[in-house]
């Protein structure tokens, strides 16, 4: 349960339009306290109830690249799980100039709480089937109907643990852990799941596991906190900064088109780079894809994105795995 940490997704009409706030039913559901995993695709954000903090002036170093991000995020986060294939093309035309630093959100912290007509994990099923529709990205909601998680703080901690080790690695565990809950319908607050992502991810797994049972749980603490000093109220939330001291932020999920404005506001004289959008190189830059980013990556209109990975899983370049809501296509590995 959440006590205080209780997120309700808002419908959001600036999910689509970019202005103007949320609509009548967004504000009446906004009354009520929720659930965090009641999730409304439409929304885009998963939120804290209560008035949003205001951001202090929290000192944004942007390293050796111009633009520095600031991400705030959680491994079952569905919203989070539904931008991946705009975060996955920003790293592609602007990862040479924009460094992004993953922090941890701390959105399930146990079933201690009982509003919004959840009182038990199963109850959150159905509420993901419906985000996997909106977003158009396989999540298939049974895990809370067979292998429910308690929490979603292990995995969060364990992330943390990964990027001790490589924080190339460490992403690729996050997107391991994804796949697992979202799609496989794995428990990844269970080690045994955790360690199978770390060790796909090439991560040393029994330093993570000592990393895990200790640095890690401090460093996710330094999260949580570091969420709460800059007014951070939900996830997926983006901040965008310069040396400077300029800042922008992209609060929920949004068309690509947002995030790429926020880099430019930041730095006009950032440049995208170039990349080829045929499939050989996406899977060798990005092992598994789903139907949406590959559309989103390469251009490919979204239909055709699906039929030409199937015909490339006919001819055994790729593994395809199927769930109620989705599929994904990994590269099969000689």
């Amino acid at each position: 349960m959440l006590n205080c940490k209780i997120l309700t997704f808002l419908f959001i009409t600036a999910a689509v339009s970019g202005c103007n706030g949320q609509s009548d039913k967004s504000k009446k559901m906004n009354n009520k306290s929720t659930n965090p995993l009641l999730c409304d695709p439409a929304a885009g954000i998963c939120e804290v109830p209560g008035e949003r903090m205001e951001t202090g002036n929290i000192n944004v170093k942007a390293d050796e690249k111009p633009v520095k991000v600031i991400y705030f995020t959680d491994p079952i986060c569905s919203s989070c799980w539904g931008i991946e294939p705009q975060l996955r093309k920003l790293k592609m035309e602007y990862g040479k100039n924009v460094d992004i630093e993953y922090r941890m959100g701390g959105l399930l912290p146990d079933w201690s709480y009982n509003s919004g007509g959840i009182s038990k994990p199963s109850d959150v099923a159905h509420h993901w089937d419906e985000a996997s529709r909106y977003y158009d990205m396989p999540i298939d909601g049974d895990v809370w109907l067979q292998d429910p998680l308690d929490s979603s703080y292990p995995p969060s901690i364990a992330f943390k643990a990964a990027q001790m080790q490589d924080k190339n690695k460490a992403v690729d565990f996050m997107r391991e852990l994804r796949e697992m809950v979202f799609l496989k319908k794995k428990n990844i607050t269970k080690w045994e799941h955790i360690a199978e992502a770390a060790e796909k991810a090439g991560l040393d797994t029994e330093q993570l596991k000592k990393d895990f049972d200790g640095k890690g749980k401090e460093l996710f603490q330094e999260d949580l906190k570091l969420a709460r000093e800059m007014g951070v109220r939900g996830f997926p939330t983006m901040f965008f900064a310069n040396d400077a001291g300029s800042r922008e932020i992209v609060y929920g999920s949004k068309p690509y088109a947002f995030y790429e404005t926020a880099i430019l506001k930041i730095n006009p004289e950032t440049r995208k780079s170039e990349y080829s959008k045929n499939w050989e190189n996406l899977f060798a830059k990005y092992h598994s894809l789903t139907a949406k980013e590959y559309s989103e990556l390469s251009g490919t209109p979204r239909r055709e994105s699906e039929q030409l990975l199937n015909d490339l899983s006919a001819k055994g370049n790729l593994e395809k795995l199927t769930t109620k809501n989705g599929s994904i296509w990994t590269l099969k590995m000689n």
